[in-house]
């Protein structure tokens, strides 16, 4: 067997570390650091879409949930049973109740008449700025609360550091817009009334040293409306309606499912639902490998390449729709299955994009294919040359095709010319074999119902706007024009 067969085997059966290579900052970094003082000192202009590298893969974001529901309804207990069952994760809970405002001299006086459940009780700029804090990964100093003297206290607090999921819990957190904005994933406690008053009597006569006369009258005064005008009404922005609170185990261990799911996705996944990277494993890791290496023959990479883009496109294939069909099997049964979407077509940024074809014809038998050619260089990508698309494309679910995103600027060139010809932008699905953060965040901002689908989420783009660690100008290592 000749040694580079060997060498390619053995790299397929070795290959193993995390799927995105952006988790793999250090070394990257020192590379850069040293491949830059080589280069020229002159920059390119910065492309309209470009992101800067920390924007996007020094900081990971965290897991952020939002646990509402009405006073005394299990909101704590079911943020408990979850930090729990993530034992394996940096889980930390920040509750709303530790932001409620001191209460001035005046109201403390009348304090019988202050109504705790209104939004104007919570401190919400500083709920903002500790969460920010926190998903920016610094550490906040969350005030404590004392319920009996109706005081923040002035000289202790609660250090909360940066973790992988950050649970947000209050009756109140879902009210405003821009505490809703910070959160990955929205669960609303749905307890039957009697209960959480049951429930509320028992906490404020036994925990915060109150008369059950007064905690009836504040529940018949202040919490029942306020429930009624500002809870329930913001039950509508959950994700998760949760019956029964933490009695329902069923309901919590799928959220748990979920969120563990979520924390192995790349960032970007977690930041723009459209976008996919197919699942990795160690084959697809060494064919990654294998077509980064500059020093791979052409038909090693061509051979590679061509694997992972099946791959890509079968799994962008599986993201369009289809209608149930059944049909009889040779043996006379009946079997209930799907059928394809019929009006498909493809379309290919040439050149690189055209290394692409070959294996959506193999997936899709007499497939229509156009082409729309962007020049890149010394206009950011943004002048269209050429394009040759099917008449009736406005009327057909669209596959892009270009095996690298850098900048997204032509990519954003080539969807608003789809979308110009009549094509909604949710019927179009973007395939590449990798992505760059920078272009991630320039495509999915400007076209948030169209999907992008790709293989792995690499680390950054360089000075030069070239994708790192990246695999080179793809094209020419393809096409055989790199010498």
């Amino acid at each position: 067997m000749p040694a580079e067969t060997k060498e390619i085997d053995y790299v397929m059966e070795a290959a193993s570390g995390p799927h995105f290579s952006g988790l793999r900052l250090d070394s990257l970094m020192s590379a850069a650091a040293s491949s830059s003082s080589s280069r020229p000192s002159s920059i390119p202009t910065t492309p309209a879409c470009s992101t800067p590298l920390a924007d996007s893969s020094v900081i990971k974001q965290p897991f952020v949930i939002g646990v509402s529901g009405g006073t005394a309804s299990g909101k704590t207990t079911v943020c408990d049973m979850i930090i729990q069952q993530l034992h394996d994760h940096r889980v930390v809970l920040v509750n709303q109740d530790s932001f409620y405002r001191g209460l001035t001299p005046e109201e403390l006086e009348r304090v019988h008449e202050y109504n705790f459940d209104h939004p104007d009780a919570f401190d919400t700029e500083q709920l903002l700025e500790c969460v920010n804090e926190l998903k920016s990964g610094h550490s906040v100093h969350v005030p404590m609360y004392d319920f009996k003297a109706h005081q923040r206290s002035k000289d202790s607090f609660r250090q909360v550091n940066a973790s992988d999921v950050i649970i947000l819990e209050g009756i109140l957190v879902f009210h405003d817009q821009r505490v809703r904005n910070l959160m990955n994933m929205k669960i609303f406690v749905d307890t039957d009334a009697d209960v959480r008053l049951a429930r509320r009597i028992r906490r404020d006569t036994v925990e915060r040293g109150r008369d059950i006369n007064s905690v009836l009258e504040q529940y018949a005064k202040f919490v029942k409306p306020a429930f009624e005008d500002f809870v329930l009404p913001s039950k509508k922005y959950a994700d998760v309606i949760i019956p029964r609170g933490g009695d329902n185990h069923v309901a919590i261990d799928l959220i748990v499912q979920h969120i563990r799911t979520k924390l192995g996705q790349h960032d970007l996944c977690k930041i723009y639902p459209n976008v996919y990277v197919i699942q990795s494993t160690f084959q697809i890791r060494g064919m990654h490998t294998l077509i980064r290496d500059r020093d791979i023959s052409k038909h090693d990479f061509v051979f590679y390449s061509d694997r992972l883009i099946r791959l890509v496109v079968e799994h962008g294939l599986g993201h369009l729709p289809f209608t149930e069909k059944q049909i009889i099997t040779p043996t006379g049964s009946l079997y209930t299955g799907v059928d394809f979407c019929k009006k498909l077509c493809g379309v290919s940024i040439v050149r690189s994009g055209e290394s692409m074809e070959n294996a959506l014809r193999a997936c899709c038998k007499g497939i229509k294919i156009g082409k729309i050619l962007i020049h890149r260089d010394g206009d950011n990508g943004k002048q269209l040359i050429y394009e040759k698309l099917p008449k009736d494309i406005s009327e057909r679910h669209v596959l892009l095709l270009d095996p690298v995103l850098a900048t997204g600027n032509s990519a954003n060139q080539a969807i608003e010319l789809l979308i110009q010809k009549g094509v909604p932008e949710s019927h179009i699905i973007f395939l590449n074999l990798i992505s760059a953060p920078e272009g991630i965040h320039c495509v999915s901002k400007r076209f948030p119902s169209l999907k992008i689908v790709t293989s792995e989420i690499d680390v950054a783009l360089n000075e030069e706007f070239r994708v790192i660690p990246g695999l080179g100008e793809f094209g020419d290592r393809y096409f055989g024009t790199d010498d």
